[in-house]
């Protein structure tokens, strides 16, 4: 049976769930990555981090308040760009979202091995047959919650978001009580340079740990006034999760024993493997270890259990664009819940647990595939300002000449930034996903934009895929080293800023894609906000 959406989340709500969602496995294993890739001066990486997403978090302000669709992340490339764009977006964020339930039980099961050690492997952080029932009772747990209602997901998050941020604070201030400033020089502030900096964004998991912004667009169709609530809960989880971010890896970093870094800082990771518990019993803190051990499974399977809720609206969004299985378009009437595609979600988030992943093994290929998903979104608004100039913004980005290139640019530093072995199979896997778009694009429903027509506005991202690798090939960052750092680092900004302008200039004609009333949920969300409904194939600036 179809139904619709349900608005029944506040602020609140949806700050927690943006919340949540950043502060997942994150911050219990990244300090000690980054402190062995950058050193003292990844406090930097997160820095960087916090102000690329903040700035691609600005950028989405104005697509969620504009049009709060369902699964927006996929829906938006379509109205800038046509079905074919969606698609390319659709595949790679459905692959990150659901492995990203995937690593969060992942991350849970690992740290609650310190309490049962018979649910990972000795030697190694694979689990055992115990250790992987455990996940999977963790995914069946996350399904139930979000089976129901939105509101049920909604106040069980709220709950576990309230536990899990009293740990950091209580870390931070420990360990600041026994911090050593001569960490900070012992073996040099940077002691990997500037790539050490660059390098730790990515595959140290600075950018994962931030990447908790697309469930708050996904659940756009349920917010109560999403006009006004959808831009602040962005901006307010990205500067309350940057300072929190900073402040741990400050401490981290002046709570270290010195001794340790007899050998440098390359060794941290091995010796910190669980960074905060690891740490607290080194300085004889034993309550504060078991504290961070009980956060540690409850912090992850938080944010698993929103990625459950955010991928089955990703699914839907992508089922709307016509370029997916229609099933997932169906909503439970009773319960508002896209319920075919919540089932969907959880068979592909057992299924990456499968080949028994250690939270290290992904995090990299996922942090790039967000960055993919979210590095579309400035274009999608250069574009849809030109196609769509009438479209009501109840909040427009000022300074988008500047903020739009700049957010894509640093978005494919960051893609850059993880490496050849990344960019590779992750960018190569979506060309090949383009070929077979074209083989069977007959086959999808498109209505008055033929296939030609969505080649020529989809060319720049295919472009930047094979531009992309291309340069990873030949940069410093797990490549042949032709292109030596900083010159790499510098091909791939100038290239991603003429291929921004490419693809803001190469939008579909409103005329041509369906900016509202996708369907009858979508129609009567338009009605209830107040916002004028631009009808079928209409043009949005009439």
């Amino acid at each position: 049976m179809s139904g619709k959406f349900k608005k029944q989340l506040s602020l609140m709500d949806l700050t927690f769930i943006g919340l949540g969602a950043i502060f997942g496995s994150g911050w219990l294993f990244a300090a000690s990555h980054v402190s062995a890739i950058a050193g003292p001066a990844g406090i930097f990486s997160w820095l960087l981090g916090g102000f690329a997403v903040l700035l691609l978090g600005i950028v989405y302000c104005e697509l969620g308040a504009a049009l709060p669709r369902a699964g927006g992340v996929v829906r938006y490339p379509v109205y800038s760009h046509g079905p074919l764009l969606g698609y390319l977006m659709g595949f790679i964020t459905l692959i990150a979202f659901s492995s990203l339930v995937a690593i969060e039980v992942v991350a849970s099961r690992q740290y609650a091995a310190a309490w049962f050690p018979g649910l990972t492997q000795a030697g190694s952080s694979d689990p055992t047959a115990a250790g992987w029932l455990v996940q999977f009772g963790l995914l069946c747990l996350f399904f139930l919650l979000n089976y129901r209602s939105v509101k049920t997901f909604a106040k069980a998050n709220n709950l576990i978001s309230l536990f899990k941020f009293v740990v950091p604070l209580l870390v931070i201030g420990v360990l600041f009580s026994f911090f050593k400033p001569e960490n900070f020089s012992a073996q040099g502030f940077a002691p990997f340079g500037l790539s050490g900096v660059e390098m730790a964004v990515s595959a140290g998991g600075v950018i994962f740990a931030y990447l908790g912004l697309t469930p708050i667009i996904s659940v756009a169709s349920e917010v109560k006034n999403p006009q006004r609530t959808i831009p602040f809960a962005l901006i307010l989880s990205v500067l309350l999760s940057t300072a929190i971010y900073v402040l741990l890896q400050t401490a981290f970093l002046g709570g270290v024993p010195t001794e340790m870094l007899a050998n440098g800082w390359a060794g941290v990771s091995r010796e910190l493997a669980l960074p905060y518990r690891d740490i607290a019993l080194a300085l004889g803190v034993g309550w504060l270890a078991y504290l961070v051990v009980a956060d540690a499974v409850i912090s992850p399977s938080g944010c698993g259990n929103i990625y459950m809720n955010a991928t089955p609206r990703v699914v839907y969004g992508w089922a709307q664009t016509g370029t997916f299985f229609k099933v997932f378009t169906r909503v439970d009437e009773k319960s508002g819940i896209p319920r075919p595609a919540l089932w969907l979600t959880f068979g592909l988030s057992v299924f990456w647990t499968l080949p028994f992943p250690s939270w290290e093994a992904l995090i990299n290929v996922v942090s790039a595939a967000l960055v993919l998903s979210y590095a579309v979104a400035p274009v999608s608004v250069a574009a849809l300002r030109r196609s769509a100039p009438g479209m009501p913004r109840p909040f427009q980005v000022k300074g988008m000449g500047v903020l739009g290139p700049l957010s894509f640019v640093i978005a494919a530093l960051i893609v850059y930034w993880s490496g050849w072995g990344t960019v590779s199979w992750l960018l190569g896997l979506q060309i090949l996903m383009f070929v077979v778009y074209l083989l069977c694009g007959r086959f999808v429903p498109t209505r008055h934009l033929d296939l030609r027509r969505q080649v020529r506005s989809s060319a720049w991202l295919i472009g930047f895929y094979a531009v992309t690798i291309a340069l990873s090939w030949l940069g410093s960052f797990g490549g042949i080293g032709v292109l030596a750092h900083p010159f790499d680092t510098l091909a791939v900004a100038v290239c991603a800023m003429g291929i921004y302008y490419w693809g803001a200039a190469t939008g579909v004609p409103a005329h041509l894609v369906r900016l509202t009333g996708d369907d009858e949920s979508d129609a009567e969300a338009d009605e209830a906000d107040g916002r004028r409904p631009l009808g079928g194939y209409a043009q949005a600036s009439s």
